[in-house]
């Protein structure tokens, strides 16, 4: 039997205070409120009790954040798209934040499975003076337990509206994409992190947020698999590729943390979860 579980997360900012409330049906939650770095900055843990997906489930996850409120939404493990026998498996995010609104949308990873049919579909819109940093890090296959993504497909969609738009199909039997130098060239996992707002980056701002990132990349090991880049004044994005999570996974945190101190002045207060 095929899940479709949907959550809605409202964050308000009341009495000096970012305030978060849900909405739930089906297997998907959102842990207690927490507040590390006081209490303009409000942290959450979205759960997911089942740990993954398979043929014909759907999760539905909308997030609003209010004029002022800043949000930070992590997961407690990895999202599983496990073996279809047909349908696909979909997990749609939508974020939409308020003006002068900040979210912080830090998932752990996707893992797609052998024989899975999965889609991932993120989708922003942002008022102006709202600010985010997300990141979307997916894997495929399980290359430390030696289980290959070899058969299967991911639909993968990323976009803020009239500004930036990210769509792949990555079947596992398509080799060129794959294996080739011009394609993942043999690693199997891809991270995206990006810095979006709801309206331009004044240049120097800009230029600050692509030199903060790629300070990072400089000295870290996957330097030559990864890169910053800016395509629209509105959104400044990194990628990398890695044989596996582990030092992708790394990389964001690393750039999400001179992120942080870059663009908002604010120290790298980790989720509690990060430190288990």
């Amino acid at each position: 039997m095929a899940w479709h579980a949907s959550l809605a997360l409202d964050y308000r900012f009341e009495s000096g205070r970012s305030v978060a409330r849900h909405r739930h049906q089906g297997p998907l939650r959102i842990l207690q409120s927490l507040y590390p770095e006081g209490e303009g900055i409000c942290h959450n843990v979205l759960v997911h009790p089942p740990g993954g997906l398979v043929g014909g489930d759907v999760l539905d996850i909308q997030v609003n954040v209010g004029e002022g409120a800043h949000g930070l939404v992590t997961t407690p493990g990895a999202a599983r798209f496990y073996r279809s026998d047909g349908e696909t498996a979909a997990q749609h995010s939508r974020l939409a934040l308020a003006p002068g609104a900040r979210l912080e949308w830090l998932p752990a990873e996707t893992i797609c499975y052998d024989q899975c049919r999965a889609e991932n579909r993120l989708s922003l819109q942002l008022a102006p003076g709202a600010e985010m940093i997300g990141w979307d890090i997916t894997a495929l296959g399980l290359p430390h337990a030696d289980k290959p993504f070899a058969h299967g497909e991911l639909r993968q969609h990323l976009e803020l509206p009239g500004v930036w738009l990210e769509r792949a199909r990555i079947a596992a039997d398509d080799r060129l994409l794959l294996d080739s130098p011009l394609g993942m060239a043999g690693q199997r996992c891809l991270a995206t992190l990006f810095f979006a707002c709801g309206d331009k980056l004044a240049r120097t701002r800009r230029e600050q947020v692509l030199d903060a990132a790629r300070a990072v990349l400089e000295g870290h090991a996957l330097r030559t698999m990864a890169g910053a880049t800016s395509p629209h004044p509105q959104i400044v994005v990194v990628r990398a590729l890695a044989p596996v999570v582990e030092p992708a996974m790394a990389l964001m945190k690393q750039v999400w943390a001179a992120w942080r101190a870059t663009c908002w002045q604010l120290p790298a207060t980790p989720p509690r979860l990060w430190a288990m």
